[in-house]
């Protein structure tokens, strides 16, 4: 293999920021472009990372942002859509042709909603059909088996839940369907901050449950959508 071509075959890999190598061709081995976790990263930093992205995709994903650093998205990208409450920046030119199958995504209570926001525009920003039904925890189970015709009819389920974490493994336990827990960092100083939901989670004794890590809306977003598709 002679240098020149090896060098192309790298370029093709990724581009070169200095800063950050972004991956140009994610979306050939995986259907997905890169998407940016903009947390850590400075807004001109973000700024950079999208336009090499957009410069060979049509649609970009940006997770944990504000609202300075989608001033400065929209500022060169007019089609950018800031997602307040899921902490989400989109844009999205040609948007994915949504499936017929639904993802459903439940929540303990009305704190647990921002990081299912970050699953919801996730999965439908990756062409998916999503449905939600907020505040359904156990503390007042009634709310949820009143909604056993929406949980039965999902073809995959996300279950946002702080404090004990324990929505997850009922929900489990009332379905066929995969259910994909999301512990989240609300609670009071016990839960620290998500990690008794995450052991909760874990240790669920009802099948087909599984979890992705504290807050990680985003990873539950993306998993779900592999499984309905």
């Amino acid at each position: 293999m002679n240098k020149e071509f090896t060098e192309k075959l790298c370029n093709l890999s990724y581009h070169e920021l200095g800063f950050a190598k972004v991956d140009t061709n994610r979306d050939l081995r995986t259907g997905t472009d890169e998407v940016i976790l903009c947390k850590g990263k400075t807004v001109s930093q973000i700024v950079k990372i999208a336009q090499v992205i957009l410069k060979s995709n049509n649609r970009l994903l940006a997770t944990k942002a504000n609202l300075k650093i989608f001033k400065a998205v929209k500022s060169k990208w007019d089609k950018a859509v800031f997602h307040e409450k899921a902490s989400v920046i989109t844009v999205n030119r040609f948007p994915k042709k949504k499936t017929n199958k639904n993802i459903l995504i439940l929540t303990a209570g009305t704190a647990d909603i921002p990081v299912a926001e970050e699953a919801s525009v996730t999965a439908e920003f990756l062409g998916n059909s999503v449905k939600k039904i907020y505040d359904v925890g156990v503390a007042g189970i009634h709310r949820l088996f009143k909604n056993l015709g929406g949980i039965q009819s999902a073809n995959v389920i996300i279950v946002a839940a702080g404090m004990e974490g324990a929505l997850a493994s009922v929900v489990g336990g009332i379905t066929p369907k995969p259910v994909i827990g999301v512990p989240t960092s609300v609670g009071y100083g016990a839960s620290f901050s998500g990690i008794a939901p995450l052991l909760t989670m874990l240790n669920s004794c009802a099948e087909g449950v599984v979890v992705v890590n504290i807050d990680n809306g985003f990873g539950a977003g993306y998993f779900a959508s592999l499984i309905n598709k």
